[in-house]
């Protein structure tokens, strides 16, 4: 039996090879950008206005005092998404610009509607007085001064998110290209698993295929679900292996049938393909035993039946190889005050279902919750992170930095 570091060196040596896909921007959320993005223009495309105001040269104004106030008169108006003013300007003279609005020649700066002087009044604009110098470019939003053309807007290897698409959209960028997404194929399995609502105290419903699917845009793949394996069905699962190896499945993922147990036919049928990367028990919990294996370059991933250990095998096993597959930066650790002792198994690795809080003080604190067992998901209800105890060290001691993790997110999120 392999320990956790051991099994997720396994792991990202057995990454299989995807390909690339040109989307466009509308459908890009939550895809993995496999090459760098660059700003093909400048932003802003050309100088404009900060702020509502007139358009004047400084260079007017360099004499100017309150004992020597000047008149500027008003020739023009340019609202934003207008064509630059383009008349022949004199001396003394300004425009009304609005918010956006592009600054052209001769005018370098912008004094703001708060603090202009009309002659002879508001309702008769006529001029505005000048009685200070101005300096050259108040107001002024440069061209370039966000992106300039050729410059880096995204990394490749980031998971586009809404910020992300309105900086593509704002520099009419249609398309970028993105790792396609992994097709995972799920299979419960046993024929104490049913699909129906009411069922008898020997039955138990198939919760895992829907964990699994509900998360599949937070965790970046296409989700089939391929329904109950029964008892008997070890042929069956032959056949979809062999169908898998021809098909545009990546990863087939079972629940259940792994252990050791009459039943259990999951680990024989695997072993009778020529594979790679195996691995059959792992040293944590929940999830013990835990099946990998990488047939040419598609994987399977045998899960245990008990909800608790498929939701945290599929965080601490799946996912990583999903993170390795589409070139993610490794996500990191939340690190947080551990609120209560724990004590364990020295050579083990534990995933617990925990709390995180943020205390009076601002610090990050984890809570170790009651109600640890696999079949327990009273306690998972009540979590909103998976608290990382390595192996290695048995006792966990109150005030101890662990590691977390989100269940239903990958960490990358947050950093």
């Amino acid at each position: 039996m392999i320990n956790y570091q051991q099994a997720k060196n396994i792991l990202r040596k057995a990454k299989i090879k995807i390909q690339d896909e040109e989307i466009s921007i509308k459908n890009s959320l939550n895809r993995v950008l496999a090459k760098d993005v660059i700003s093909s223009s400048d932003y802003p495309l050309d100088n404009n206005a900060a702020f509502d105001g007139f358009a004047i040269n400084s260079n007017d104004t360099k004499n100017i005092n309150k004992k020597n106030v000047k008149h500027f008169k008003i020739i023009g108006s340019i609202a934003a998404g207008t064509k630059p003013f383009n008349k022949k300007i004199q001396k003394f003279e300004v425009i009304e610009i609005m918010t956006g609005g592009i600054i052209s020649n001769p005018f370098n700066t912008i004094v703001p509607i708060e603090k202009v002087i009309f002659y002879p009044n508001k309702k008769k604009q006529q001029s505005i007085i000048i009685n200070q110098k101005v300096n050259k470019y108040d107001h002024v939003r440069f061209k370039g001064s966000d992106y300039e053309k050729g410059q880096l807007v995204i990394k490749r290897g980031s998971i586009i998110q809404p910020n992300h698409i309105l900086a593509l959209k704002t520099l009419g960028i249609k398309k970028i290209k993105v790792k396609k997404k992994l097709n995972i194929l799920f299979f419960s399995t046993g024929n104490e698993v049913s699909n129906s609502d009411k069922i008898p105290s020997w039955k138990v419903r198939n919760s895992n295929s829907h964990y699994i699917e509900s998360l599949k845009n937070n965790f970046l793949f296409n989700f089939k679900n391929g329904g109950i394996l029964k008892d008997h069905h070890h042929k069956l699962f032959k056949s979809k292996i062999n169908k898998m190896l021809k098909s545009k499945t990546d990863i087939i993922i079972t629940s259940g049938a792994v252990s050791a147990g009459k039943f259990d036919y999951i680990p024989s049928v695997v072993k009778q393909f020529k594979s790679s990367h195996y691995f059959k028990s792992v040293m944590i919990r929940p999830g013990k035993p835990v099946l990998f294996a990488k047939i040419n370059q598609k994987a399977i991933f045998g899960l245990p039946g008990n909800p608790i250990s498929s939701a945290a095998c599929f965080r601490f096993f799946v996912y990583p190889f999903i993170e390795n597959v589409l070139d993610l930066t490794n996500e990191k650790p939340v690190q947080a005050i551990l609120k209560n002792n724990f004590e364990k198994k020295k050579n083990f690795t534990r995933f617990i279902k925990s709390k995180l809080r943020t205390t009076k003080s601002g610090k990050l604190e984890v809570e170790l919750l009651r109600g640890q067992e696999s079949f327990r998901i009273n306690s998972f209800v009540k979590s909103n992170v998976w608290a990382v105890l390595p192996n290695g060290q048995s006792k966990f001691k109150k005030g101890q930095i662990i590691d977390c993790f989100l269940p239903n997110q990958p960490n990358i999120i947050l950093n």
